[in-house]
């Protein structure tokens, strides 16, 4: 999870083929409370994990992250395995929030979640990590712009909200700083002081 790596990853046909199928994969779906197509999250993950040093495998699992919890469950993690590879499906696998539909209750799934990446390897924490830190900018820009009414989008309003963001942030901090985890500090401390 450090940005201090020495390899510097080159993007080659696995990465683009990756961008195309995750733009196929969820090309129907939109950011929840918007009418953004959902690739621009995918987009700006991998942008994140790319930019803190991950490896190929780690940006093509940030455009995937989502793909077998909302676009296919099995079935998809077999084309992923199958296209990308077993590495890449061990990531996407430990970023996975669930893959049964209807979903479990809310807070039995984020605690389950929080307990899941407490034990998960630096490259889940990464990209799970830049996931939320996304998730939370995205939710911070629509706080400036719709006010308190942001919460209501979220199962766990903003009190089940900020409580996994806090969650997630310890489990990440005691896996070691990064630019990403202090950045998730200052969006989740930015989103406490807009009362």
């Amino acid at each position: 999870m450090s940005s201090n790596t020495s390899e510097n990853p080159k993007l080659g046909s696995r990465f683009e083929s990756a961008l195309v199928y995750a733009a196929q994969l969820h090309a129907n779906q939109v950011r929840k409370g918007h009418n953004i197509p959902y690739i621009s999250h995918l987009l700006s993950v991998a942008a994140l994990v790319i930019e803190d040093g991950g490896s190929e495998d780690e940006a093509i699992a940030a455009l995937l992250h989502d793909a077998i919890e909302d676009q296919g469950g099995a079935k998809t993690r077999e084309a992923i395995r199958e296209k990308f590879g077993e590495k890449v499906v061990q990531i996407v696998d430990g970023c996975t929030d669930t893959e049964v539909f209807p979903k479990p209750p809310w807070k039995e799934r984020k605690q389950r979640y929080i307990e899941q990446i407490r034990y998960a390897s630096p490259e889940v924490l990464r990209v799970s990590l830049a996931d939320k830190l996304h998730n939370a900018r995205s939710t911070l820009a629509d706080l400036y712009k719709v006010g308190e009414a942001v919460w209501d989008k979220f199962k766990g309003g903003k009190e089940g909200t900020m409580w996994y963001y806090h969650s997630l942030f310890e489990v990440y901090q005691k896996a070691g700083s990064s630019f990403l985890c202090d950045e998730l500090e200052r969006v989740i401390t930015k989103l406490e002081e807009s009362n």
